[in-house]
């Protein structure tokens, strides 16, 4: 999603960007490489979620993963990236022979034409989905901006139980029982079953597999309404379990926790499901970050005094 009124640049068409884009996840997924758990500690830049530096809004869908990507390949100490015109318009500029990087923007309009027959037909107009190029650059890659744009990165603390983490799961009001040995969402009796704590490696590894089995929570049909009917080893099940893997890892970062793989065993069905369909990884992306921000926007809304979904 576009963060900013920025034009989107022109480009090349909307399906190349989609195979673009999805083959180099692919390449990535064939060589052990999950692009949404990223080599953290070797990198430069502290976990977290890619915004704009200008207007701060978090970037979402595949634009998570393709900014995340840049971050990791090249090095940069910040998640803050800005248009040519917003660097300009902050009083900064692009250095010369920078490279940006290319994110989309997705929506859909309906044609005039479609319009009129609608009009005409008493329909409901038809919408056509389009996807558009924009270039972005990191701060690093620009020169004059104003300090408080470009900030000191943040440090998070090792704890054992982590407030944030702790606070979101408990605000959804999911019921969580806590027996045995797996984990998983059961949409009949709507309840997340998981291991006890002691159970888990570490902290992190039980707040992500929380944070995975309330991504399929929010499929539930009083709330995002995902289809949650395919069979194990079917593609919609594969479909769901991608989301709900992006929906951990974007939680993670937004909380400050480092993501981990927990359905490694997935992988082989993942690239399929890839290979098959060089949209799917949007749709994954685009559901992942629907669920992440309903999630997140509950204790919001809880402390605002706002009727909380159920």
């Amino acid at each position: 999603m576009r963060p900013d009124s920025q034009q989107p640049a022109s480009g090349a068409s909307r399906v190349s960007l989609y195979e673009e884009v999805t083959a180099r996840i692919v390449a990535e997924m064939e060589q052990g490489v999950v692009p949404w758990v990223r080599p953290w500690s070797r990198s430069a830049a502290p976990l977290g979620m890619p915004r704009s530096a200008a207007s701060r809004k978090f970037y979402s869908g595949i634009n998570i993963l393709v900014l995340w990507d840049a971050v990791i390949r090249r090095g940069f100490a910040h998640q803050e990236w800005l248009t040519f015109r917003q660097a300009l318009s902050l009083g900064g500029h692009v250095r010369k022979g920078e490279r940006g990087t290319v994110i989309c923007y997705a929506d859909s309009f309906v044609p005039k034409g479609e319009r009129e027959r609608a009009k005409d037909s008493g329909d409901d107009p038809s919408r056509v989905p389009f996807l558009k190029r924009f270039t972005v650059f990191n701060v690093e890659q620009c020169e004059g901006l104003p300090a408080h744009i470009v900030p000191p990165p943040p440090t998070y603390p090792e704890t054992e139980r982590h407030p944030e983490a702790e606070g979101l799961i408990g605000a959804s009001g999911a019921t969580i029982r806590e027996a045995g040995g797996e984990a998983f969402y059961h949409l009949g009796e709507d309840f997340i079953r998981l291991p006890p704590r002691g159970s888990f490696l570490t902290p992190a590894d039980c707040y992500c597999t929380a944070l995975h089995e309330l991504g399929h929570w929010t499929a539930h049909p009083s709330r995002l309404a995902r289809d949650l009917t395919g069979r194990f080893g079917s593609t919609a099940y594969a479909r769901e379990e991608l989301i709900a893997e992006l929906t951990s890892a974007f939680l993670c970062a937004h909380l400050g926790i480092i993501p981990q793989v927990r359905h490694a065993d997935y992988l082989a069905n993942w690239l399929a499901v890839l290979k098959a369909d060089s949209k799917a990884i949007f749709h994954a992306a685009s559901q992942a970050s629907k669920a992440s921000d309903f999630l997140l926007a509950i204790p919001q809304q809880a402390q605002a005094g706002a009727p909380v979904a159920a």
